[in-house]
């Protein structure tokens, strides 16, 4: 009997009617990152959390299932190696508004899951980070190393 792989994912309103997985933009595409070791979910979960992104929860989930969901919403697909020579870091320019609310901010909807989306860094305007806020991201992502 083959053992599913289990990997883990971010997850935004675990639980919850407003659940949102997070995905990147690459080009028009979206992707899925599936994290090989927890800690390395946990850090880019930290990461997100310095660029002032709602913090997501590391969940544990089949791998299997995230590329069946890929498939059926058309999205990509990038398994994380543990102890991986390359550090995967968020992208610098996050979606201004997704298609799911941090909790507590539930909208009535017939919407079923949908992972929020990350624009393509030539669709945004000019970030609006002073250069303080910059440095000061900068200086919590340093101490993450």
């Amino acid at each position: 009997m083959i053992t599913p792989m289990r990997v883990f994912v971010l997850i935004f309103n675990a639980r919850t009617e407003n659940e949102g997985i997070h995905t990147v933009r690459i080009g028009d595409r979206n992707k899925i990152l599936m994290f090989e070791s927890e800690d390395d979910a946990t850090r880019y979960a930290l990461m997100l959390e310095a660029q002032d992104f709602p913090v997501p929860s590391v969940e544990t989930i089949d791998a299997e299932e995230i590329k069946e969901f890929c498939v059926s919403a058309n999205y990509d697909w990038e398994i994380v190696p543990e102890n991986s020579s390359i550090v995967v870091t968020p992208p610098e320019l996050n979606v201004q508004e997704t298609d799911w609310k941090p909790d507590g901010e539930i909208e009535d909807s017939d919407r079923e899951f949908e992972p929020p989306s990350r624009p393509h860094p030539a669709d945004e305007a000019e970030p609006e980070l002073s250069d303080s806020e910059i440095e000061k991201i900068r200086r919590k992502l340093e101490g993450l190393l």
